[in-house]
């Protein structure tokens, strides 16, 4: 008797359960971060009546069965409980992690909205090696495992997507220790022109473009944005750029443009609006923060005290590539842009600011010309330093030379008793009564001179003379 007490207690138990509702969280996610896709689902074995969904014990004004979270945030952390038919769930507790996962996944080739039927080429790359490492894709609420060929020693991996054709599709990888990627969101539309943006949500603080694109064509001649069926630009320009974005930006965007084909040469152009897109907005995570005076200083207050630090280089437009330095301090070697992030065990900060190395030679030529500049004016000011020495007492008098009106030479040679004694007198040929004094010149005679030629007079005592 007592056996059969047990199974209908246990009979009713189980069905007490059944009736109970219960949340559930899919994907299913071991780790939530920042950023996050995610849906909460009110299950019960009743069907078609109202639910009401609580946070922290407070009421939402959500109806649906389903909750979806855009953009998961530190403040998405707490209890969620759902009731129906005046049952309410037990509590279901998420904590969302501010820092990025250890391992990154992005699109290589195609874009977040595709047309049905297609597909993404999608990178994964952990700068930790991916031995081990796996993907999944949820879509139409059913999670699979995409399988990827990987070897031992590989960083980075290339894998295309199955085909696109539900609305909405996730991607994201993890590994055997519970690490994982970010999320990668691809959305499908029918339509041929698409709002094109950034994969990942948008960030308070940074820059966010909007793009009006056209399947088969760049040819776009005019374009309308709108911001919540409410126009926000309108011109020839297809995109649209956030510089610095707030919560405000959060909303539902679309754009309307007007185009035509390569190939037709008549009739009026295109017109056509895209499917509306949804902008979700996060708070910065914790970022690193990188400083330059005499090299490079990187830095994260926020992050765990065992933290090391990646350092990452790039220039001419190619992708980020990892450098050999773990260490805060590090001195550049190349022209380039850098930048830099905090890592731990199983999260790291955001990349932080960018800094760009001028090239080395650049740097030699400014020094060099601030020598010169040094140099110039230090013989500035000993040029003027001894101007004013040389200009205190005169030194050289100046001669006055008296003109003849008459006479080929017009100047007048001058007068004997003039001159002092040691000075030297005009050369003039031996006059009569005139004696040759001591170490005078004598005037040349014409028996010395050979054609017209000059011969240098010797010099007695003089080194080398003839």
């Amino acid at each position: 008797m007592r056996g059969i007490q047990h199974l209908l207690l246990l009979a009713e138990f189980v069905l007490l359960a059944r009736c109970q509702p219960q949340v559930s969280i899919l994907p299913e996610l071991k780790q939530i971060f920042s950023g996050d896709l995610l849906f909460l689902r009110c299950n019960s074995s009743s069907s078609g009546n109202r639910v009401r969904w609580y946070f922290n014990d407070m009421e939402q004004p959500l109806t649906d069965e389903t909750w979806k979270i855009g953009v998961a945030t530190p403040k998405h952390s707490g209890s969620y409980q759902c009731e129906r038919n005046g049952k309410k769930s037990a509590g279901f507790s998420i904590d969302v992690l501010d820092y990025s996962p250890s391992a990154s996944l992005t699109i290589k080739t195609g874009q977040p909205v595709m047309q049905p039927g297609g597909s993404v080429l999608l990178q994964l790359d952990n700068e930790d090696g991916l031995h081990g490492w796996k993907c999944w894709v949820h879509r139409g609420g059913l999670t699979k495992k995409i399988a990827l060929r990987l070897k031992n020693d590989n960083a980075s991996v290339v894998f295309q997507t199955p085909r696109l054709n539900v609305r909405e599709t996730v991607f994201w990888c993890t590994d055997t220790k519970q690490l994982r990627s970010n999320q990668i969101t691809v959305r499908t539309s029918e339509k041929a022109a698409s709002l094109e943006m950034y994969p990942l949500p948008a960030v308070v603080g940074e820059s966010l473009t909007l793009k009006c694109q056209v399947w088969g064509t760049n040819d776009i001649s005019h374009t309308i944005f709108y911001k919540d069926n409410a126009v926000i630009l309108e011109g020839s320009s297809s995109t649209y750029k956030i510089p610095d974005v707030t919560e405000s930006a959060k909303g539902s965007y679309k754009c309307d443009a007007t185009f035509t084909y390569m190939g037709r040469t008549s009739g009026l152009p295109y017109h056509e609006a895209s499917d509306n897109q949804d902008v979700f907005v996060q708070a910065p995570p914790k970022k690193a923060v990188l400083s330059a005076n005499v090299g490079m200083w990187c830095s994260c207050p926020l992050c765990p005290r065992d933290s090391t630090y990646h350092w990452y280089y790039k220039n001419d437009g190619q992708p980020w590539a990892l450098m050999d330095s773990s260490h805060e301090f590090m001195m550049p070697k190349a022209s380039g842009t850098y930048a830099c992030r905090a890592v731990w065990a199983i999260g790291r900060s955001f990349l932080s600011n960018v800094h760009f190395h001028p090239p080395p030679t650049k740097s030699i030529l400014i020094g060099v010309a601030i020598v010169l500049v040094l140099l110039g004016l230090a013989a500035v000011v000993v040029c003027i330093y001894y101007k004013k020495r040389s200009t205190t007492v005169p030194i050289y008098e100046d001669v006055a030379m008296t003109s003849r009106d008459t006479g080929d030479d017009k100047y007048e040679v001058l007068r004997r008793g003039a001159q002092r004694e040691g000075e030297y007198d005009t050369l003039q040929p031996e006059a009569p009564g005139r004696q040759k004094k001591e170490s005078e010149y004598e005037a040349l005679k014409r028996e010395d001179v050979e054609g017209g030629v000059y011969h240098t007079l010797g010099m007695v005592g003089a080194a080398g003379g003839q």
